[in-house]
C-alpha cells in the first residue's frame, strides 16, 4: 500500500479535490480541518476536527494515519480580509503554520508541500511571470504566504524537511462530476458570483473597476482548473519521493483572460445574460496575473487537462446548479 498523505484544510475548496484524487489514486489520506471554512459534506471518509496548531490533533492524525508527508491548504486566502483584518491572517498563516511544522519535525517527517499564491508576486514587473520573477506582495495574505516560503528553508536546513510551495494562480472550476467543487462563504471569486447571478441567486454581478491598464479595461488573470491543481500537488509529492530538491513552482495555463471575457463565457455555457454594475477598483488588484509555469511541465511532468475556459465554467456551472437546487 502506498503510504499516507496528511491533508490539512482537506474540506476546503482545493484541499477536498486533493483528498478525492488521493482516494482515486489507491493512496490513503487523513485530513485535519476545524471547519470553520470547510464543508464536512465535501468529504467521502473521515476526518480528525481540530486546529492544525495543537499538537494533540496532529499528533493523533500523524499516529492514527501512518502519513508520511503533508500537504498544507489550511490557511485564510480573501485579499481584502487580509488588509481589514491582518492580524488574523498573521496568526492563522504563519504563526499556525510555525506550531504545525515544529510538531511535523518532531515526528520526523521530511515531505511537506504548501499551498502558496501568485500574491506574493504583488504588481508584476513582467508578464507572463515565472519564479524569479522579485516578490512584493500588496496585502497581508500575500505576505503570510511569502514569510512561509522564507521559513521553510530555514526547516530543511536544521531538521532535513524536504518542500515544495506551489504558487498558484486562479483556482476555478468543479470535479467534473459536479460530486464537489468551490462553495466559499461569502464568495469572492469571480467565476462563482457570474454563475450565482446565472441561477438566479444573485440580481447582478459587481466588477471592480473598468479602467485598468489592459485590452478592454478590466483585470486579466490566469485561471487553473481544480483538478488539474490537485494533479500538481500529487506529482509535486512524487517528485520529493524520488528524492527531488526543494523549489517552488507556479501553477497557471499561461492564459490571460480578462472579466469581460469571463462574463462572456459564463454567458455561452449558461445561455444566460449576466448583469453587470460596475464599482470602483479594490486595492492591492494588479491588473495582469499570467503565469509561466513551464517550471511545473518540465521538472514535475504537469500537464493541465481543463485548461479551457469555457471548460472551466461547465464544470462550475454544474456544481452550481447542484448548489442552486438545495
Amino acid at each position: 500500500m502506498e503510504d499516507a498523505v496528511l491533508v490539512l484544510g482537506g474540506a476546503g475548496y482545493i484541499g477536498s479535490h486533493m483528498v478525492k484524487m488521493l482516494a482515486e489514486r489507491g493512496r490513503p489520506s487523513c485530513v485535519i480541518d476545524d471547519f470553520s471554512t470547510g464543508w464536512k459534506e465535501a468529504l467521502a471518509g473521515s476526518s480528525i476536527e481540530g486546529p492544525i496548531q495543537d499538537p494533540l490533533v496532529v499528533e493523533e492524525a500523524l499516529h492514527t494515519s501512518s502519513a508520511t508527508a503533508v500537504i498544507h491548504f489550511a490557511s485564510r486566502i480573501r485579499v481584502a480580509e487580509s488588509v481589514r483584518h491582518p492580524a488574523l491572517y498573521y496568526l492563522n498563516n504563519v504563526a499556525n503554520t510555525i506550531s504545525l511544522l515544529d510538531t511535523v519535525c518532531r515526528r520526523g517527517l521530511k515531505h511537506f508541500i504548501f499551498s502558496s499564491s501568485a500574491a506574493t508576486y504583488g504588481e508584476p514587473q513582467r508578464v507572463p511571470i515565472a519564479e524569479d520573477h522579485p516578490t512584493h506582495p500588496l496585502s497581508p495574505y500575500g505576505r503570510t504566504k511569502l514569510i512561509v516560503e522564507q521559513i521553510l528553508p530555514d526547516y530543511e536546513r536544521a531538521y532535513g524537511l524536504k518542500w515544495v510551495a506551489l504558487r498558484y494562480f486562479n483556482a476555478a472550476g468543479a470535479h467534473p462530476d459536479a460530486s464537489i467543487g468551490e462553495r466559499h462563504d461569502p464568495e469572492t471569486h469571480l467565476i462563482p458570483l457570474a454563475l450565482r447571478v446565472a441561477s438566479g441567486r444573485l440580481q447582478h454581478l459587481s466588477v471592480y473597476g473598468s479602467d485598468y491598464p489592459t485590452a478592454d479595461g478590466t483585470c486579466v488573470r490566469d485561471y487553473v482548473h481544480v483538478w488539474d491543481l490537485a494533479c500538481a500537488h500529487l506529482l509535486a509529492l512524487e517528485y520529493l519521493e524520488r528524492g527531488g530538491a526543494s523549489r517552488t513552482f507556479n501553477l497557471g495555463n499561461g492564459n490571460g483572460c480578462s472579466v469581460r471575457q469571463v462574463i462572456a463565457s459564463v454567458e455561452r455555457v449558461t445561455g444566460r445574460r449576466i448583469p453587470v454594475v460596475f464599482d470602483p477598483r479594490r486595492p492591492q488588484d494588479p491588473a495582469t496575473l499570467v503565469a509561466d509555469a513551464s517550471q511545473a511541465k518540465q521538472v514535475l511532468g504537469w500537464k493541465p487537462v481543463y485548461s479551457d475556459l469555457d471548460t472551466i465554467v461547465a464544470h462550475a456551472w454544474a456544481w452550481e446548479q447542484k448548489l442552486a437546487a438545495t
